[in-house]
């Protein structure tokens, strides 16, 4: 029988569990890269978090970013972030600080003359600290408001190590995330926030799939087999359908990140599509990799299935001797030359 139709039966017999301490290793080397990235990079907030002003113009004169920093280091903003944005058409976008309306005239004036458009053919955007204070306060509100529900539902709906198993992956989520957009310097908007916001619940999806398989498993099996080998049964039975859930998600995603964004140019859909891709490939990983062995560490110490364990490390233990004793008899057998006994034939009474 081929792989696949065993994975679509859910009939593989991947040992996950047992590698869990391998799986933890790469997880949290992945991890502290991206949090030291955070504290040695940071993010690139947009404007819509910091407050400051952006100046958008076709850039019909071709200029390069020299000659933009070097007019405008005349009016005291050379340290303006200044881009190139590729597209149908390139266009020059600079941002700043906040200014006041007399400075954003003057600097949308000194754009649109290098770009060679007039005032009206530029776009401004600004924003007010207060604001990008406000956006900021609320984003992280609703980070922790969606957390709380969910530690909530998973305790109603199985049990508390559960809900701490199922954090732990949308953290591992969160922080792997965040840290791929702080090495790539990916700018964060509102929409990145969305989509960190839509992959977490996609996360927390693949999880309970495979939590719920878990705990129908363990209603049926719990006397016969230990905690870890009921896990490895539970996700060999719903790989299958991560695996498809996974590629029906990604498949468009990725369509819409690096054809959409990157070959046509519409790159305000970047930001947003680059968070669910990274999301989405890392939720499907923590759920399997993750979330199910931090669950077997912390189930493997209640009494119940401690004593399981020790029946099958007993169980083992008295195999192993007896593939050993097999072996040494074996072993001398062959030593002596001697052939093992032909077991008796009974005669037939008539």
């Amino acid at each position: 029988m081929s792989l696949f139709t065993r994975l679509y039966r859910g009939e593989t017999e991947f040992d996950v569990i047992s590698g869990r301490n391998r799986w933890f290793g790469v997880s949290a080397t992945v991890v502290v890269a991206s949090l030291l990235s955070l504290l040695v990079f940071g993010l690139d907030l947009s404007v819509d978090f910091t407050g400051g002003t952006i100046v958008e113009a076709p850039n019909e004169s071709e200029a390069d970013v020299g000659e933009i920093r070097d007019e405008l280091g005349t009016i005291g903003l050379e340290d303006a972030r200044i881009q190139l944005l590729e597209g149908e058409q390139v266009r020059i976008r600079v941002q700043t600080e906040a200014l006041d309306p007399a400075e954003q005239d003057e600097l949308t004036t000194v754009i649109a003359v290098l770009a060679g458009v007039t005032f009206d053919d530029t776009e401004v955007d600004a924003v007010g600290p207060t604001f990008g204070e406000e956006i900021t306060r609320r984003a992280i509100e609703a980070l922790v408001v969606f957390l709380i529900v969910v530690v909530l539902f998973i305790s109603w709906r199985f049990e508390w190590k559960m809900a701490v198993a199922a954090l732990a992956a949308l953290f591992h989520d969160l922080i792997i995330t965040f840290g791929i957009y702080s090495v790539l310097q990916f700018e964060v908007t509102p929409a990145t926030i969305i989509a960190i916001l839509t992959i977490l619940g996609y996360s927390l999806y693949d999880t309970v799939v495979v939590f719920d398989k878990i705990t129908e498993n363990v209603n049926e099996l719990a006397t016969k087999f230990t905690f870890a080998e009921i896990g490895n049964l539970s996700m060999n039975q719903v790989l299958m359908r991560s695996i498809n859930t996974s590629l029906t998600s990604l498949l468009p995603i990725g369509s819409l990140l690096f054809v959409g964004s990157y070959l046509l140019g519409a790159t305000t859909l970047r930001e947003f599509a680059l968070a669910l891709f990274i999301g989405v490939a890392a939720g499907t990983y923590s759920s399997i990799f993750v979330a199910t062995p931090i669950l077997t560490v912390l189930k493997e110490r209640e009494p119940q299935w401690a004593r399981m364990e020790r029946r099958a490390g007993r169980r083992e233990d008295e195999s192993l001797a007896a593939a050993a004793a097999a072996a040494t008899v074996a072993v001398e057998l062959r030593d002596t030359g001697a052939a093992p006994r032909a077991p008796r034939k009974r005669k037939k009474r008539r």
